[in-house]
């Protein structure tokens, strides 16, 4: 009669679903993508009010000063019409950067023999 033998046990470690390390790595890249992308839209605006200034530092303050002038002087209608158009254009140039950094949005692969430090 052949006896089975006992069966060793040996518990393997579940390994863990989610890479806390990567995850954070993520998320750390994401939000310095999206800081960047803030900080680029706001010098496209101020890009813009040079422009119509005549790239001028004497015409960007009188560009800004008509700009602060018209929008203290303005109903409430007006100033929520200028919020809306501000906030589409805010997003339309938002949109258009991430679409031309969409290469960055993902942090750089490791080569395979790439030491972990940390």
């Amino acid at each position: 009669m052949a006896r089975r033998s006992p069966e060793s046990r040996i518990e393997v470690r579940g390994a863990n679903p989610i890479d806390v390390r990567a995850s954070l790595y993520f998320a750390l890249h994401f939000a310095g993508f999206l800081v960047a992308t803030l900080l680029m839209t706001w010098g496209l605006f101020a890009l813009f009010f040079l422009a119509i200034g005549g790239f001028t530092l004497d015409g960007l303050m009188n560009q800004l000063n008509n700009l602060t002038a018209r929008y203290v002087m303005a109903t409430s209608a007006r100033v929520a019409s200028f919020k809306t158009i501000a906030a589409m254009a805010h997003l339309i140039l938002s949109v258009g950067l991430i679409v031309l950094r969409r290469d960055r949005i993902m942090p750089p692969a490791r080569s395979q023999g790439d030491p972990r430090h940390g």
